[in-house]
């Protein structure tokens, strides 16, 4: 019974540890170790020695973002597949169906994408 409670204690201890040393690090120790003299030239913004020209934020084409998810999509779908290769054997005909309708899923989707004209560049 006394080990029950002692796995416990350990994961406790764990948490606490866990929570207090960066905490302790960050809130404590940082402001008493580290030099504090700011200055005008300290505190502007530093872009490879000069100056800053221009927005800190671009704004990029919605496209960028819906491609990188599609190629996403399309990547994972390879994780998915390369298991059912390894073992392909195994699974017969129940495994073939499978597949098939995984496959027709991401087919359905790419051709949505592509009537949507989510492929296209313009």
């Amino acid at each position: 019974m006394f080990t029950y409670w002692n796995n416990y204690l350990f994961v406790t201890l764990f948490l606490i540890l866990g929570i207090a040393l960066p905490v302790g690090a960050l809130y404590v120790l940082g402001p008493l170790l580290r030099p504090k003299k700011p200055n005008p030239m300290k505190l502007s913004t530093y872009e490879s020695g000069l100056e800053p020209v221009g927005e800190g934020q671009v704004r990029y084409n919605v496209r960028y973002y819906l491609f990188a998810l599609l190629f996403v999509v399309f990547d994972v779908e390879i994780l998915f597949l390369y298991p059912w290769a390894v073992s392909f054997e195994k699974l017969g005909v129940f495994g073939y169906a499978e597949v098939f309708l995984f496959l027709f899923f991401l087919i359905i989707g790419l051709v949505y994408a592509w009537k949507k004209k989510v492929l296209e560049w313009k």
